[in-house]
């Protein structure tokens, strides 16, 4: 069963002097204050539609990793990925990191480097975000 999630954007002027906030529809959990300066500058307690896509990869990519860990008979304890996207204002974005450490019981780092990257292939975000370069760390924690 296919699902659609929903967000809206209210803006109001030009891009450097105007500002917006975006709401979380589907979820409800909150509207935040978005503005060209928390784009491109400092963020001072707003967001942007990259610490957005940041957060949808990172919570994509551990549940993608989870799921194939699992899979392979060797589920994590625990996997925190966090992505960093790049923006660089005239060229858009520009690159994303994504950096993963897990704890997997009774895993070899190959097997775990191989699930990662196997992840990062086939989580829907990174496939939504094929044309941007995406670098990948993955540590497995003892």
């Amino acid at each position: 069963m296919a699902t659609t999630r929903i967000a809206t954007t209210n803006w109001a002027g030009p891009l450097m002097g105007g500002s917006g906030t975006v709401s979380l529809d589907s979820s409800g959990i909150g509207t935040y204050d978005v503005t060209w300066p928390s784009r491109a500058e400092d963020p001072a307690g707003r967001t942007s539609p990259e610490e957005l896509i940041a957060a949808a990869h990172s919570s994509c990519f551990s549940m993608a990793l989870s799921h194939g860990l699992a899979g392979a008979d060797t589920p994590p304890e625990s996997v925190e990925t966090q992505a960093k996207v790049t923006f660089q204002p005239g060229e858009g974005i520009t690159g994303i990191v994504l950096s993963v450490k897990a704890r997997v019981p009774g895993i070899s780092d190959k097997a775990f480097q191989d699930a990662a990257q196997m992840a990062k292939q086939n989580c829907p975000v990174s496939k939504a975000l094929a044309g941007v370069q995406i670098t990948l760390e993955a540590e497995l924690l003892s």
